[in-house]
């Protein structure tokens, strides 16, 4: 916990795939036990970062879509009833600096095991891996149901 926190924080990583939807959930559950609060995080890149040829005229028209898609997703996870609060962040970079970025103070950092990218078969994802090695605090990662 940061000193300038009042309340644990646990922050979770959602990208959309089905393993972050299950380290949502696994994020209110501990949260809700430790009597907490859940930093849901998204992280998103211009498409210029993910391979798009062409140069990105207007990254806010970039961000409007990442955000919009972030609060549709959090909103079919977590419905109406929410155990904790949860704050919502979608921050424009690299995901695992992103959350590693957010989870300094924190009591926890969840991540799925592997997300939305060309390696959805590897055994453990780019991201996890690396929260894994470089995060200041414990590190949970959720395979999905």
């Amino acid at each position: 916990m940061n000193a300038n926190d009042s309340v644990s924080r646990v922050v979770v990583g959602v990208d959309g795939s089905p393993s972050s939807h299950a380290a949502l959930r696994w994020a209110l559950r501990h949260a809700e036990l430790i009597g907490g609060v859940v930093d849901a995080v998204g992280a998103w890149e211009p498409p210029s970062h993910i391979g798009w040829p062409a140069p990105v005229v207007d990254h806010s028209f970039d961000r409007d879509v990442a955000e919009k898609r972030f609060a549709d997703e959090l909103d079919e996870v977590l419905g109406a009833d929410l155990p904790v609060q949860v704050r919502r962040t979608m921050v424009m970079g690299d995901p695992s600096d992103v959350l590693l970025d957010a989870s300094r103070g924190a009591e926890l950092l969840v991540v799925g095991s592997h997300g939305h990218n060309g390696f959805t078969r590897a055994l453990l994802g780019s991201v996890s891996t690396r929260c894994a090695q470089h995060a200041s605090c414990p590190v949970v990662i959720i395979r999905p149901q």
